[in-house]
């Protein structure tokens, strides 16, 4: 019997020590849940604080998706209030800039108005940056209370080239790539101080902006600051990017300025620009910018040597002030000769010919390809630092360093005549009655020049003889595109030849030439000036409707109405255009 209630009491002693053990754990679990709600202050917690934990304390976790949600506010706000000021020009902010911000939508290009609908991501760059320069103007503290409006609810992340870090490091592998990357950033930063005021800092970039622009009717661009490396002979451009980033782009691009035309590129070689977290090996550095463009197409026409490389190389690559690195696909070495004194104003550097080098070469910025817009012009609303014609046309006068900046008025300096230039030519588009046109220039009070423009002539003595006139004529043809070297305020005419070729003829050289600062007269022949009427009856349809010709294409047209025509002008009709010219330069 008491064997049985010894074993009771036993069993009765295990469960109150079971009992007891439990009661400790559950105590035990309680004391550490509520130290660790004191002490490390989990994200959970944090939610509830309604922002009363400063951004100094926050987990960089936390830091991070506020990042992401007030850049996705900012983006929601910024194409509502462009959008709402765009529909009511009442709407107004707390600094009563909406009025402002209203109007200049309405005064943007159309390139501008696409690219925010295509791209509402970028609305934030769009209202601080671009709103912010518009309404800024010269006042600083504008621009500064915009920025700071926006920036209030967001927590600035370390941006490296064109993306902005989206997750968070979680381990310490995570953290020397990062620390890795705001070094890159930092190293670019510094060593773009030289041209700071040429490079934007990394920080202002758009984020995720496309490595390249294909937007252009007239030439793809593509350009990058970062970690770029250039294996000419991969012909590819890589991007280099880091393990976090989830940028996966590649393009193809042929780096010469006539998109659309196919028999032009099919002679230029195709570079691969990409994006990379895998590339070779750096064998060569550089610390200047790379500009990557093409020489074959149709260069060797005086024409296109100038709209198709010079004019877009110059805007490309002046902002540079010599430091700058051209790699040449599809080299020209008889080209690069022609023009060196060009090529020595725009880079300190060797050229480098990327068909035939086998080095690896980084950059911390690159451009390939050209910017270019219309034929033999740029667009100061699109060209880097707003470049016109007129700084073209000051460049090319101080390249080959010419002496006359601008004409001079008739009467300062006594006994002296005005100089005429008649551009000749010997094979198609001359002028039969040449002598009659001299003897006409020169009764009205013209000194005359006669000066014949191909391949072979010497730029630079040829750009001395058209620097010392004060009036060039000649038939429309690449000889005309010569008027870079006039002097500021001279006059260019034009001699159209039959077949309404009024357009093209304006488009080449007259919008080019009234861009660069000179007086533009424009001069269409008749019939009876054509010497087409040596080879058609004068009830011919291409006398009756010339332009029904044009819709055989451009190539039917040079044939038709340049390469078989000549002109006989008429010296009593075209008098008033050289009286006026005349006239003008009395002014």
């Amino acid at each position: 019997m008491k064997s049985v209630e010894r074993a009771k009491l036993v069993r009765s002693l295990r469960q109150e020590s079971r009992r007891l053990r439990l009661l400790v754990l559950v105590i035990g679990f309680f004391l550490v849940t509520l130290t660790f709600v004191v002490v490390s202050k989990p994200d959970a917690l944090l939610f509830n604080l309604n922002g009363r934990l400063s951004v100094d304390q926050a987990p960089r976790s936390l830091l991070i998706r506020q990042r992401v949600d007030a850049d996705e506010a900012a983006s929601r706000r910024s194409a509502d209030t462009l959008a709402a000021a765009a529909q009511d020009p009442k709407v107004v902010d707390d600094d009563n800039a909406g009025e402002e911000v209203n109007a200049n939508t309405r005064g943007a290009s159309e390139d501008e108005k696409r690219a925010l609908t295509s791209h509402p991501e970028q609305g934030i760059k769009t209202e601080e940056a671009t709103a912010s320069e518009r309404l800024g103007g010269e006042d600083e503290e504008g621009r500064k209370g915009l920025h700071e409006g926006h920036q209030e609810h967001k927590v600035t992340l370390p941006t490296v080239s064109n993306y902005t870090i989206h997750d968070a490091a979680g381990d310490s592998d995570n953290g020397k790539q990062e620390d890795a990357e705001i070094k890159l950033a930092m190293d670019v930063d510094q060593s773009n101080d030289g041209n700071r005021s040429h490079q934007p800092a990394l920080d202002n970039m758009e984020w995720d902006k496309p490595l390249c622009d294909f937007s252009n009717f007239r030439a793809n661009v593509c350009e990058m600051r970062g970690n770029i490396r250039i294996h000419p002979n991969g012909s590819s451009v890589m991007y280099m990017e880091p393990a976090i980033s989830k940028r996966d782009e590649q393009w193809k691009i042929k780096p010469y300025p006539r998109k659309g035309d196919e028999l032009c590129l099919s002679h230029i070689t195709e570079v691969t620009v990409q994006s990379s977290k895998v590339a070779p090996e750096c064998t060569k550095y550089h610390d200047v910018p790379a500009v990557i463009f093409a020489l074959t197409g149709y260069t060797g026409n005086l024409f296109h040597d100038f709209t198709d490389v010079l004019v877009p190389l110059f805007t490309t690559a002046s902002e540079f002030n010599g430091e700058v690195q051209f790699l040449i696909t599809d080299m020209a070495i008889w080209w690069t000769r022609k023009y060196a004194v060009v090529f020595e104003k725009l880079t300190k550097y060797t050229l480098i010919d990327f068909n035939k080098d086998n080095e690896v070469h980084c950059f911390k910025h690159a451009i390939v390809g050209l910017h270019a817009y219309m034929e033999f012009t740029i667009d100061p609303l699109k060209a880097p630092h707003n470049y016109s014609m007129v700084d073209f046309n000051r460049f090319m006068r101080r390249t080959y360093s010419l002496p006359r900046d601008a004409v001079t008025a008739l009467g300062e300096i006594p006994k002296t005549k005005p100089r005429l230039l008649i551009i000749s030519r010997q094979r198609t588009r001359m002028f039969l009655n040449l002598k009659e046109i001299v003897a006409m220039a020169e009764e009205i009070g013209y000194e005359v020049v006669v000066e014949e423009a191909n391949v072979n002539s010497n730029v630079a003595h040829f750009a001395k003889v058209v620097n010392s006139v004060d009036v060039m004529m000649g038939v429309h043809g690449a000889g005309l595109t010569n008027c870079v070297f006039l002097p500021h305020g001279a006059t260019l005419i034009q001699i159209v030849p039959w077949g309404a070729l009024d357009g093209i003829c304006r488009i080449d050289f007259g919008y080019p030439a009234e861009q660069m600062g000179l007086r533009y007269k424009h001069y269409s022949i008749g019939v009876h000036e054509s010497s087409l009427t040596d080879q058609y009856p004068m009830d011919h349809e291409i006398f009756k409707n010339p332009l029904a010709f044009h819709k055989n294409g451009f190539e039917f047209v040079r044939q038709t109405f340049m390469d078989t025509q000549n002109v006989r002008l008429d010296c009593k009709r075209f008098r008033s255009i050289l009286l006026e010219a005349l006239d003008q330069l009395n002014q």
